[in-house]
């Protein structure tokens, strides 16, 4: 009984440890951390978010972002003038060396459009981002309900 209470314990703490948002690190200085999307239907639009690090020495650029379970991935930003709220593609989100961007809600995010498959809430979604200097990042983005938080 003692060794099923000791295995069964192991488990529960490895998949806690599943659920944690640990950076995703390239060699350059990138790191990603409490990346997330909204859940939503095929045919929908929905947003990736996260917090970009750039740990290195130099400046970086995020360029642009893939992700298979959309036809179309943009990174845009939503601006607010003269009392009207509207979002545009940037040709790019600048990371000066030792700084952090949030791409959240009402700022910067990766706009994931017209989704060839329903993405649920619990899963996870691939996203690849593509720096100017790191190369390429793929990380599997949780999928949170709208609304929800991470």
């Amino acid at each position: 009984m003692k060794k099923f209470l000791i295995v069964t314990l192991a488990l529960v703490f490895l998949l806690s440890a599943c659920g944690t948002s640990a950076p995703a690190d390239s060699p350059s200085g990138i790191e990603i951390t409490a990346p997330y999307a909204h859940a939503a239907g095929m045919g929908e639009n929905t947003a990736a978010y996260m917090s970009i690090r750039n740990t290195g020495a130099e400046a970086d650029i995020l360029l642009k972002a893939t992700c298979d379970a959309a036809m179309m991935v943009q990174v845009m930003e939503t601006t607010m003038e003269n009392d009207v709220m509207s979002m545009g593609e940037v040709p790019g989100i600048d990371l000066p060396a030792g700084s952090t961007v949030e791409l959240k809600p009402g700022g910067y995010h990766v706009m994931l459009m017209n989704l060839v498959q329903e993405i649920k809430d619990g899963t996870t979604v691939s996203v690849t981002l593509e720096f100017a200097k790191a190369g390429t990042i793929t990380l599997e983005v949780p999928v949170k309900a709208p609304g929800s938080m991470p």
